[in-house]
């Protein structure tokens, strides 16, 4: 027997085992088999244990009055007995069984439930498993059985979404038994308040289901909300009169912290730097109240292929597919996978829509130049904190003064970052480079950004080892970064000139600034013809991402500062213009395709040894001794 049959024949026993686990997991919500939670057997049934300690006659009472007190504890039986919802596939109304994603999903929230905290959860949806769903019926099992008086929103980018999804609490109240009623209780129906037609009164239970959209937010103000469903919060626009953040928080702060509250964040993602993105990077890792849940589709169940050769679809599986192997996927589920990606250009198109992991459901599909696990392997370096917050400063703000004494100084929340100081000493003297993008003073505008990169040596690689971003004044950004320059032995300085050209042009002035500093400094980068300052256009800017994109195959520079990733993320290439997504930031980015293009062109150098004792001009640089 070969080797390879012989690994074939363990694959396929070991996949026979993942397919046995998988159909062991029965799952039936009206017996209670498969359900979550510590469970008693009564009757027949596995009911959630506290319903026993609560009730201590249950098995005595008629099977009605144990179906009345059973769907008050038991949210999948009350979903299985109770609610009607539109089945996708058959377009037919059926009774809701909760399919793997969402028991997961239920999980949580009941574990925050049973433990008497508020449940808070942030949810990153990818394709439709019905998550929105799940988390809709739970609103309503809230208002329908649990409680009176607890008021609910629904929020959406647009107020479509938020009709949308109360239909499914019209279609829930229009075939709600009618046994399970309170008693002397008629059929459950909404009524509209006069002058208010986005709030829904359900007068058999005291509460009020309110929609809007992150666009009117005014509209739900004033009343007393115990539960929030916000969707679809990586779309929600912003605008000078509209910021997602101040939404959700306002929404949010309004909801007391008593137990049986809901507030439930989600969203599709839609690229990184985001209010969405941020908060689930912040409940990944600890430091948000709200518990992240994803979903990768091989949760799904309808995602699975039979496999008519193992051994072949095994030969033909990539790395990343030996990947999704070695993470418990089974053959058929990879078969799936392996099959539908054909129908996409490039596999980053796939795992967009498809996502196996939370990155994965981050990036940008589409047109996004860049490789997201070239991207996930750059964020590693970006761990490491700074050893430094604050700025830098010097005897002047200013001409030959600001250059005098040039020193750090710790600012609390200070706009400069330092992951490391300059390496001096031992005859050594190692190269830097001071890259500086330019924004905008204005808060609302782009920010202004200088990075200070250690150039590339023989046996090191590129580093960014500083940072400045925020807004100032054009000719106080370009003193700040000669400071920084200077302060790392003497670095040469790059400034994008295309706004201090333009700015200047609008005065009636040349590029008096470049100047001044170049006066004072003398190593400020010149471009062919001699003109002061990196000149981005249609060809450098195409040439500049180049230099980046080749960085992050060859692994050949360490990044420190997660925000640029995410715009590395968020970028866009349209046929060769390469641009930020609309509402996103490129700064941080084009000071590192810059800085590498100029590594890669040779028009820098991680030499350490001494420069001669004049003045030279080499590749576009006018260098002066150290």
């Amino acid at each position: 027997m070969s080797d390879t049959l012989y690994n074939i024949e363990k694959i396929l026993a070991e996949n026979e085992r993942r397919k046995a686990v998988l159909a062991s997991n029965r799952y039936d919500p009206l017996t209670g088999v498969g359900c979550w939670g510590n469970r008693a057997l009564a009757a027949g049934c596995h009911v959630p244990r506290v319903l026993l300690e609560r009730h201590p006659d249950y098995l005595s009472l008629a099977p009605l009055e144990r179906e009345r007190l059973r769907i008050r504890e038991d949210f999948e039986f009350w979903c299985a007995r109770c609610v009607t919802i539109k089945d996708k596939m058959s377009g037919r109304n059926v009774r809701f069984v909760l399919n793997r994603p969402q028991r997961r999903l239920l999980a949580v929230m009941e574990a925050q439930r049973i433990a008497g905290r508020p449940v808070r959860v942030i949810l990153l949806k990818a394709r439709q498993w019905g998550g929105s769903t799940l988390v809709q019926m739970y609103m309503a099992w809230m208002q329908l059985v649990r409680h009176k008086g607890w008021n609910s929103l629904i929020c959406g980018h647009l107020h479509a979404t938020s009709k949308g999804i109360k239909r499914m609490y019209n279609l829930l109240l229009r075939h709600y038994p009618h046994e399970l009623l309170d008693d002397g209780q008629d059929d459950m129906r909404f009524t509209k308040l006069e002058g208010q037609p986005n709030v829904q009164q359900l007068e058999q239970r005291d509460c009020l289901v309110l929609t809007g959209s992150a666009r009117s937010e005014d509209a739900v103000r004033g009343y007393d909300i115990t539960m929030a469903h916000l969707s679809e919060v990586a779309y929600w626009q912003s605008s000078a009169m509209h910021n997602p953040d101040d939404v959700v928080r306002s929404v949010c702060g309004s909801i007391t912290l008593k137990p049986e509250t809901v507030i439930v964040v989600e969203s599709t993602a839609n690229g990184v730097g985001d209010y969405f993105h941020d908060e689930w990077l912040r409940a990944e890792q600890g430091r948000s109240d709200k518990e992240p849940v994803f979903v990768p589709w091989h949760e799904i169940d309808i995602y699975r292929l039979e496999v008519d050769d193992a051994a072949a679809l095994w030969m033909e599986m990539d790395e990343y597919e030996r990947t999704l192997w070695n993470d418990g996927c089974t053959l058929e589920q990879i078969n799936w996978y392996h099959s539908k990606r054909r129908e996409y250009r490039r596999h980053e198109l796939m795992m967009a829509e498809y996502p196996s992991n939370a990155s994965e459901a981050f990036s940008m599909s589409g047109n996004n130049p860049f490789v997201q696990e070239q991207l996930d392997k750059l964020q590693l370096g970006c761990v490491v904190e700074p050893v430094l917050v604050g700025d830098i400063t010097a005897d002047g703000h200013e001409g030959r003064e600001a250059k005098r004494n040039v020193r750090l100084v710790k600012v609390r929340n200070g706009e400069l970052k330092v992951w490391h100081l300059p390496e001096r000493g031992g005859g050594v003297r190692t190269q830097y480079l001071v890259v500086v993008d330019v924004g905008g003073r204005a808060d609302t505008s782009d920010y202004s950004v200088i990075a200070v990169w250690r150039l590339r040596q023989a046996d090191r690689r590129a580093a960014i080892v500083a940072q400045w971003r925020g807004h100032i004044d054009h000719d106080q950004l370009a003193w700040k970064a000669m400071q920084l320059a200077k302060f790392y032995n003497d670095a040469g300085l790059v400034v994008e000139s295309n706004t201090l050209t333009n700015e200047a042009a609008r005065a009636g002035e040349s590029e008096y600034i470049l100047q001044a500093v170049d006066q004072v400094y003398g190593k400020v980068y010149r471009r062919e013809g001699g003109r002061l300052g990196f000149h981005t256009n249609v060809k450098t800017k195409r040439k500049a991402v180049a230099a980046l994109i080749r960085a992050l195959r060859d692994g050949s520079y360490i990044e420190r500062d997660i925000e640029a990733v995410n715009e590395m993320r968020d970028y866009q290439d349209h046929n060769g213009r390469y641009a930020a997504r609309p509402g996103k930031h490129d700064d941080i980015l084009m000071t590192r395709a810059i800085g590498l293009l100029l590594m890669d062109e040779r028009r820098v150098s991680g030499s350490s040894e001494q420069p001669p004792s004049s003045t030279l001009a080499v590749d576009g640089w006018m260098t002066s001794p150290l």
